[in-house]
């Protein structure tokens, strides 16, 4: 089942910004890169590492894992090098009276 998710106000995140929320069993982040915000799983498929805890690439649209350095675009999820070889997977995100929300499958 579907359901949209209310996860933050709009105005709290500011570019470069990656937060993270969990909703029932997913564990998911949502970044801001060039004003346009991006909700993908915060896993890393490599290895069980949080990627909240990485480095985001603003001008790139990357976020990279802090173990072992796997750089994932926030575009579409896919990994930009090894050893990560999975996409994350990414959820539509929407902006509604200044909150953001995110649909969660």
């Amino acid at each position: 089942m579907s359901e949209w998710v209310k996860v933050c106000e709009e105005k709290s995140l500011n570019n470069g910004d990656i937060l993270d929320f969990d909703f029932e069993d997913k564990q998911i982040m949502v970044a801001k890169a060039k004003n346009k915000l991006y909700a993908l799983d915060r896993i890393c498929t490599h290895a069980y590492a949080d990627l909240t805890t990485g480095f985001m690439n603003e001008d790139e649209k990357t976020v990279t894992c802090p173990l072992h350095m796997s750089m994932f675009k926030l575009e579409d999820g896919s990994p930009q090098n090894l050893p990560a070889e999975q996409p994350l997977k990414k959820y539509d995100v929407e902006v509604r009276d200044g909150w953001v929300h995110v649909m969660v499958k």
